[in-house]
Protein backbone atom coordinates (compact mmCIF):
# COMPACT_ATOMS: atom_id res chain seq x y z
CA UNK A 1 0.00 0.00 0.00
CA UNK A 2 1.29 3.68 -0.64
CA UNK A 3 1.87 5.66 2.32
CA UNK A 4 0.05 9.03 1.69
CA UNK A 5 2.28 12.47 1.54
CA UNK A 6 3.01 13.42 5.05
CA UNK A 7 1.51 17.30 3.20
CA UNK A 8 -0.69 16.83 0.40
CA UNK A 9 -1.44 20.65 0.27
CA UNK A 10 2.16 21.57 -0.38
CA UNK A 11 5.20 20.42 -1.89
CA UNK A 12 7.79 18.60 0.14
CA UNK A 13 10.92 19.92 -0.84
CA UNK A 14 14.32 16.90 -0.04
CA UNK A 15 16.39 18.13 2.44
CA UNK A 16 19.44 16.23 3.68
CA UNK A 17 18.31 15.69 7.60
CA UNK A 18 15.23 16.71 8.81
CA UNK A 19 14.37 20.17 9.72
CA UNK A 20 13.74 21.80 12.73
CA UNK A 21 11.32 24.85 13.13
CA UNK A 22 14.45 27.05 13.88
CA UNK A 23 16.03 25.80 10.75
CA UNK A 24 12.81 27.04 8.69
CA UNK A 25 13.04 30.36 10.17
CA UNK A 26 16.17 30.72 9.04
CA UNK A 27 15.68 30.04 5.13
CA UNK A 28 16.89 32.78 2.97
CA UNK A 29 14.13 34.61 1.18
CA UNK A 30 13.83 32.84 -2.22
CA UNK A 31 10.21 34.22 -2.35
CA UNK A 32 8.40 30.93 -1.31
CA UNK A 33 5.98 30.29 1.41
CA UNK A 34 7.10 26.84 3.39
CA UNK A 35 5.58 25.34 6.22
CA UNK A 36 7.13 22.31 7.85
CA UNK A 37 5.35 18.92 8.95
CA UNK A 38 6.90 16.55 10.89
CA UNK A 39 10.71 17.83 9.90
CA UNK A 40 9.63 17.92 6.21
CA UNK A 41 9.79 21.23 4.16
CA UNK A 42 7.06 21.94 2.49
CA UNK A 43 6.60 24.48 -0.22
CA UNK A 44 3.44 26.15 -0.05
CA UNK A 45 1.49 26.41 -3.71
CA UNK A 46 0.93 30.49 -4.60
CA UNK A 47 -2.78 31.47 -4.57
CA UNK A 48 -3.14 34.32 -6.15
CA UNK A 49 -4.58 37.76 -5.56
CA UNK A 50 -8.17 36.65 -5.57
CA UNK A 51 -7.37 34.49 -2.59
CA UNK A 52 -4.88 36.73 -0.82
CA UNK A 53 -7.49 40.00 -1.00
CA UNK A 54 -10.03 37.48 0.28
CA UNK A 55 -7.88 36.19 3.31
CA UNK A 56 -6.75 39.91 4.21
CA UNK A 57 -10.39 41.28 3.76
CA UNK A 58 -11.23 38.25 6.24
CA UNK A 59 -8.38 38.82 8.74
CA UNK A 60 -9.43 42.85 8.56
CA UNK A 61 -12.89 42.30 9.87
CA UNK A 62 -11.64 39.54 12.43
CA UNK A 63 -8.86 41.81 13.57
CA UNK A 64 -11.41 44.96 13.69
CA UNK A 65 -12.97 42.71 15.97
CA UNK A 66 -10.40 41.55 18.23
CA UNK A 67 -8.85 44.79 18.73
CA UNK A 68 -11.82 46.53 19.85
CA UNK A 69 -12.70 44.04 22.67
CA UNK A 70 -8.91 43.53 23.63
CA UNK A 71 -9.46 39.92 23.03
CA UNK A 72 -5.71 38.95 21.59
CA UNK A 73 -3.62 38.51 18.32
CA UNK A 74 -4.86 38.25 14.98
CA UNK A 75 -1.84 36.86 12.70
CA UNK A 76 -1.35 36.64 8.42
CA UNK A 77 -0.43 34.18 6.51
CA UNK A 78 3.45 34.86 6.93
CA UNK A 79 2.75 34.06 10.83
CA UNK A 80 4.05 30.66 11.76
CA UNK A 81 2.78 28.57 14.66
CA UNK A 82 5.10 25.68 15.78
CA UNK A 83 2.84 22.77 16.66
CA UNK A 84 5.44 20.76 18.28
CA UNK A 85 6.83 17.17 16.64
CA UNK A 86 8.80 19.08 13.99
CA UNK A 87 5.47 21.01 12.33
CA UNK A 88 5.24 24.62 11.76
CA UNK A 89 2.13 25.90 10.18
CA UNK A 90 1.09 29.34 8.65
CA UNK A 91 -2.43 29.85 8.12
CA UNK A 92 -3.51 32.54 6.17
CA UNK A 93 -5.43 34.06 9.17
CA UNK A 94 -4.93 33.09 13.12
CA UNK A 95 -6.37 33.97 16.55
CA UNK A 96 -5.01 33.76 19.57
CA UNK A 97 -6.58 34.63 22.75
CA UNK A 98 -4.89 37.29 24.67
CA UNK A 99 -4.02 34.92 27.68
CA UNK A 100 -2.00 32.50 25.23
CA UNK A 101 -0.01 35.04 23.04
CA UNK A 102 3.29 35.55 24.51
CA UNK A 103 4.51 38.72 25.92
CA UNK A 104 5.74 40.96 23.55
CA UNK A 105 8.80 41.24 26.02
CA UNK A 106 9.72 37.12 25.93
CA UNK A 107 12.29 36.20 23.32
CA UNK A 108 9.76 33.44 21.58
CA UNK A 109 7.25 36.89 20.39
CA UNK A 110 9.38 37.24 17.35
CA UNK A 111 9.96 33.27 16.17
CA UNK A 112 6.84 31.03 15.91
CA UNK A 113 4.52 31.32 18.76
CA UNK A 114 5.13 27.49 20.22
CA UNK A 115 1.07 27.26 19.97
CA UNK A 116 -1.79 26.13 18.16
CA UNK A 117 -4.26 29.02 17.20
CA UNK A 118 -7.45 29.03 18.55
CA UNK A 119 -8.78 29.69 15.33
CA UNK A 120 -7.09 29.00 11.90
CA UNK A 121 -8.39 29.87 8.65
CA UNK A 122 -7.02 28.58 5.70
CA UNK A 123 -8.04 29.91 1.76
CA UNK A 124 -7.91 26.64 -0.88
CA UNK A 125 -5.34 27.79 -3.77
CA UNK A 126 -6.82 26.46 -7.29
CA UNK A 127 -4.56 23.49 -7.36
CA UNK A 128 -5.63 22.18 -3.66
CA UNK A 129 -8.47 19.91 -2.74
CA UNK A 130 -10.87 19.04 -0.05
CA UNK A 131 -8.99 15.67 0.95
CA UNK A 132 -5.54 17.36 1.32
CA UNK A 133 -6.81 20.37 2.98
CA UNK A 134 -9.16 18.09 5.75
CA UNK A 135 -5.52 16.57 6.39
CA UNK A 136 -4.37 20.17 7.04
CA UNK A 137 -7.73 21.19 9.38
CA UNK A 138 -7.51 17.73 11.06
CA UNK A 139 -3.09 18.50 12.12
CA UNK A 140 -4.50 22.24 13.68
CA UNK A 141 -7.38 20.24 15.31
CA UNK A 142 -5.09 17.49 16.67
CA UNK A 143 -2.40 19.86 17.72
CA UNK A 144 -5.43 21.63 20.21
CA UNK A 145 -6.93 24.73 17.27
CA UNK A 146 -10.60 25.02 18.37
CA UNK A 147 -12.02 26.08 15.17
CA UNK A 148 -10.56 25.70 11.28
CA UNK A 149 -12.36 27.19 8.69
CA UNK A 150 -11.42 26.31 5.03
CA UNK A 151 -12.42 28.66 2.04
CA UNK A 152 -12.44 27.43 -1.21
CA UNK A 153 -13.07 30.79 -3.84
CA UNK A 154 -14.15 28.77 -6.58
CA UNK A 155 -16.89 26.81 -4.28
CA UNK A 156 -18.29 29.96 -2.82
CA UNK A 157 -18.71 27.75 0.30
CA UNK A 158 -16.25 27.81 3.89
CA UNK A 159 -15.91 24.47 5.53
CA UNK A 160 -16.17 24.69 9.05
CA UNK A 161 -13.99 22.03 11.06
CA UNK A 162 -14.39 21.42 15.23
CA UNK A 163 -12.21 19.19 17.57
CA UNK A 164 -13.13 15.49 16.67
CA UNK A 165 -14.36 16.10 13.16
CA UNK A 166 -13.36 13.46 10.73
CA UNK A 167 -15.54 15.71 7.95
CA UNK A 168 -16.36 19.42 8.19
CA UNK A 169 -18.72 19.88 11.12
CA UNK A 170 -20.45 22.37 8.48
CA UNK A 171 -19.91 23.51 4.64
CA UNK A 172 -21.50 27.33 4.42
CA UNK A 173 -22.30 28.73 0.99
CA UNK A 174 -23.07 32.37 0.22
CA UNK A 175 -26.44 32.48 2.13
CA UNK A 176 -24.84 31.23 5.50
CA UNK A 177 -22.77 33.45 8.02
CA UNK A 178 -19.57 32.36 9.62
CA UNK A 179 -19.91 32.34 13.16
CA UNK A 180 -17.17 32.81 16.11
CA UNK A 181 -19.19 30.63 18.12
CA UNK A 182 -17.32 30.27 21.61
CA UNK A 183 -13.81 31.15 19.82
CA UNK A 184 -14.52 34.68 18.85
CA UNK A 185 -18.12 34.86 20.92
CA UNK A 186 -20.09 37.83 19.08
CA UNK A 187 -18.25 37.81 15.61
CA UNK A 188 -20.03 36.80 12.20
CA UNK A 189 -19.41 37.82 8.78
CA UNK A 190 -21.78 37.18 6.04
CA UNK A 191 -20.27 34.46 3.74
CA UNK A 192 -21.20 36.07 0.28
CA UNK A 193 -19.13 39.06 1.19
CA UNK A 194 -15.75 36.98 1.27
CA UNK A 195 -16.79 36.71 -2.75
CA UNK A 196 -16.63 39.43 -5.14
Amino acid sequence: MQQQPVAPWGEVIATDRPMTVDDLLNLPDDGHMYELVEGQLVRMLPSGGGASSLALRLGARIEAFVEQRNLGAVTGADGEFDLGHGTALAPDVAFVRAERVPPPTSPIYEKAWPLAPDLAVEVASPNQYRPAMARKAQRYLNAGTRLVWVVWPKRKEVDVWRPGDIKPSATLGVDDVLDGLDILPGFTYPVERLFP
